[in-house]
């Protein structure tokens, strides 16, 4: 049996994205009698235990911690804190976990959170090997600036690492460019396809679309995403003036940028096309996927974006830009020649595009069929949680723990 040391910033039941469903699916499906997990993670939640076992995982929380916070409390003292001090309380207690189970390798997941405690270890154990994961979706220069503080231990990170695995090709060339030249494997983020490709009776559907207020003739173009800069929601409100007035959009998520976004909208005088409709479970997401016509998210930055994978999954045309990992599967009938036709690609910042794209996809429904069949297919190939288990049981932990 062999022990393998995860360093994540948060993990289940509580706070979780798509970095931590990642380890869990991985972790699920690997043989439990050929590696055990175990994990240093932040607490948060004074109801959690410190300690648990969470499917493959035994989990080691620490931290600061509060009564039952939200999510939006972890980004105000004292929970703001948690994170700059993960890099060494995390360190620190992956060395005493160490002195008791001796473990056989390391897994960061994702540099700028647990790049600098994996270095640390690292630092006092050379010979135990280090698997570097790069989930992150910031554009890279920001997640630079914020780690200047601690760059050292940063790039040691990369240069220390055995193996990176990569979420995108894009993220792979980043390792590359911060100094890695070990083994480097591009193995994306999966999603659940059978969840998001189910069908669904027909009046499940409706009742979705009359939450929505959807008519006969109407097109709704929807999202699913984080309200921040990086995901250019507002790029997509100013297209809506040039675009058919049975045309609307269909926003779900939360973010700081709600406000300014709801604000937008007032003022190009399509509010009453913009719903807003906050947080779904990821129980629902195939539903109101399936209630919609179009996905759309013209990202300024992705390291992959499951979302659109996800949309693909339950059969929804995609417009994106190519922008970092989403070049990986998004590809153009007129930009990429050479690969099948999976979505509509439009530049970043450029609503006259996404106006195109719309166009397009109303005005050519077998195409759109032929395209949305070709995605679905990929994503059955290539994006599915057995097909990403595999290859990081294969690719990734056996070749370091065979050694």
């Amino acid at each position: 049996m062999k022990r393998v040391l995860i360093f994540s910033l948060a993990y289940f039941p509580r706070h979780v994205g798509g970095a931590e469903v990642a380890i869990k699916e991985i972790t699920d499906r690997i043989p439990h009698d050929e590696i055990e997990f175990h994990m240093v993670t932040n607490r948060f939640d004074s109801m959690l235990p410190k300690e648990e076992r969470i499917g493959n995982v035994t989990v080691h929380r620490i931290g600061i911690v509060a009564p039952n916070p939200r999510m939006a409390d972890l980004k105000k003292l004292p929970l703001h804190l948690n994170k700059p001090l993960f890099q060494f309380l995390a360190a620190g207690k992956a060395l005493s976990l160490h002195r008791k189970y001796s473990f056989d390798a390391t897994w960061a997941m994702m540099a700028h959170s647990c790049g600098v405690p994996a270095a640390i270890f690292k630092w006092f154990h050379p010979n135990v090997p280090l698997i570097l994961t790069l989930q992150e979706g910031d554009p890279i220069e920001y997640i630079e600036a914020k780690m200047r503080p601690l760059w050292p231990l940063f790039s040691r990170a990369f240069t220390a690492a055995d193996t990176v695995q990569a979420i995108s090709t894009f993220l792979g060339r980043w390792a590359r460019a911060r100094g890695f030249h070990g083994r480097l494997e591009i193995i994306p983020n999966a999603v659940n396809t059978a969840h998001f490709s189910q069908e669904y009776p027909a009046s499940s559907i409706d009742a979705i679309k009359d939450e929505l207020g959807k008519k006969m003739g109407d097109v709704y173009l929807i999202t699913t995403s984080r309200l921040v800069r990086k995901n250019a929601i507002d790029d997509v409100i100013r297209a809506l003036p040039h675009l058919p007035p049975n045309v609307s959009f269909i926003v779900l998520g939360t973010g700081p940028d709600e406000e300014m976004l709801r604000n937008l909208a007032a003022q190009l005088e399509v509010s009453d096309r913009v719903r807003f409709v906050g947080q779904r479970g990821h129980e629902d997401l195939p539903k109101y996927l399936k209630a919609c016509d179009i996905f759309i998210r013209p990202s300024r930055s992705e390291g992959m974006g499951n979302s659109f994978v996800e949309a693909m999954a339950a059969g929804l045309p995609v417009i994106a830009t190519q922008e970092g990992g989403i070049a990986d599967f998004l590809f153009d009938r007129t930009r990429n020649p050479e690969k099948p036709v999976t979505g509509w690609a439009v530049d970043k910042d450029s609503p006259e595009q996404i106006v195109a794209a719309v166009t397009d996809i109303m005005a050519h429904p077998e195409q759109v069929r032929a395209v949305v069949e070709t995605a679905r297919e990929m994503v059955r190939e290539k994006y599915d949680w057995n097909v990403v288990a595999r290859d990081m049981h294969e690719k990734v932990f056996r070749p370091l723990l065979e050694k």
